[in-house]
């Protein structure tokens, strides 16, 4: 219920509750000294098959620590890009090339958004992209709202497309055993399916709202410089590097051998190494969401020990008589509607075991309810202003700028691209293994 009412920080009521789990359940209940260490999972840590497992998957249970560690190390890396000006860069960059016109712009500020998201966490993405988009709109005077909620859907619909965009996609993909192509080439063209629809959509739903009079002229006058955004070239350039270097490593982990976790230590002793002075900048890391994600998949972790969620899977499976059609679009379709209501990083979360169970019980490929997965909690999630770390995030970058973006109007524009994509998501998945 915290969870869904945000209230209180969602670090906070995961933690009582995984300390409550374990205390109450494992240790009192069940008494079980055993299934605690299974859940902390901490053996893993000092396996050489963690970091450099090959070809071989690594499938984990307990604190999934390959997505821990690949989204701190990604966060190391992120903040030495922020402090460069990297994003904002690429922004007025964009904005310049279609000449500052507002429409192109919006087109332009989606695609680096829902492009970005592939392989940046996406709350990232609308950090920058919301404070830009603000930026521009007082400059070239546009309602930056709309703006904002077209790059939220953007966003969560392009992380759907690799394992390291969306949180819920790295959760997926470490606890199952997908690489990026996995995702790339299975959920990657779906997603961009959606994408195209929705760019489509924007664009006629905003086209007389941003017309302008003034000419591309005047226009340009006031559009802000890409080189503004640089404080010093030098770094600019290396940190620039380094976030090629760990892309190229993420795409190709599957050939080089190497997990997602030790991309994710490499990115982050590479920004330290390039500029020193930031190893203050650790600090800055955010611990809650590390502990969020931590205490999060011990509650997970609680709940496959006990049974409960394989009791999930077999009522799903007697819902949908083992039918493939069925058993896809009502994981689709409760995945969407869930992950618009709750945080889809939770969801997910939950999700994986059960779509374990139902793949163990029946002849389901568990990829194909993998993608459903992964397709519903990342898409579902764009149709309220909760449904995704990505949406919380815009959103409250727009309040704090003076510009309020409550339900009424989120929904007004994200709801029919919500719907429709996910209509999307349900034709191709059906067509493919129905």
């Amino acid at each position: 219920i915290t969870l869904i009412t945000g209230k209180v920080p969602r670090h906070i009521p995961a933690t009582i509750a995984a300390a409550l789990m374990v205390l109450v359940v494992l240790l009192g209940i069940q008494r079980s000294p055993e299934a605690v260490w299974r859940t902390l999972n901490l053996g893993e840590l000092v396996r050489l098959h963690f970091w450099v497992p090959g070809r071989e998957h690594i499938e984990s249970h307990g604190i999934n620590w390959q997505t821990i560690i690949f989204i701190a190390g990604m966060m190391i890396m992120i903040l030495g890009l922020e402090k460069q000006g990297f994003f904002r860069w690429i922004c007025l960059v964009a904005a310049r090339l279609v000449g500052c016109r507002v429409m192109p712009l919006v087109l332009a500020f989606m695609f680096i958004s829902g492009f970005l998201a592939m392989f940046v966490d996406s709350i990232t993405v609308l950090l920058f992209l919301a404070r830009v988009t603000i930026e521009l709109g007082r400059l070239l005077k546009f309602d930056p709202v709309p703006v904002i909620v077209a790059e939220i859907v953007a966003a969560n619909t392009g992380g759907a497309a690799t394992m390291s965009g969306d949180p819920p996609n790295i959760i997926i993909g470490t606890a199952l055993g997908y690489t990026f192509m996995d995702f790339a080439v299975n959920t990657g063209v779906i997603a961009w399916a959606c994408m195209v629809f929705a760019m489509i959509y924007f664009y006629v739903v905003l086209r007389q709202k941003f017309r302008h009079g003034e000419s591309a002229e005047e226009l340009m006058k006031v559009c802000p410089l890409p080189s503004s955004a640089i404080f010093n070239r030098r770094l600019f350039i290396v940190h620039t590097a380094i976030f090629i270097i760990t892309i190229i490593l993420i795409v190709t982990h599957a050939e080089t051998g190497l997990s997602v976790a030790l991309i994710g230590v490499i990115a982050a002793i590479l920004t330290l190494l390039a500029d020193p002075s930031s190893i203050k900048d650790v600090v800055r890391v955010d611990g809650r969401t590390i502990l969020f994600f931590i205490s999060l998949f011990i509650c997970v972790s609680v709940l496959e020990e006990t049974g409960i969620l394989e009791t999930i899977a077999g009522l799903i499976r007697n819902i949908s008589g083992g039918n493939v059609a069925i058993t896809i679009s009502v994981i689709l379709w409760i995945s969407a509607v869930a992950s618009s209501i709750v945080d889809n990083i939770p969801f997910a979360a939950t999700m994986i075991p059960v779509i374990r169970g139902l793949a163990a019980q029946g002849s389901l490929e568990i990829s194909a309810l993998a993608w459903t997965l992964a397709l519903g909690t990342d898409i579902g999630g764009n149709a309220t202003p909760i449904g995704a770390s990505a949406n919380v995030v815009g959103t409250a970058v727009a309040h704090q700028e003076g510009y309020p973006l409550g339900w009424g109007r989120y929904m007004k524009y994200a709801l029919v691209p919500t719907i429709v994509s996910i209509l999307i998501c349900q034709g191709i998945l059906l067509w493919r293994y129905a």
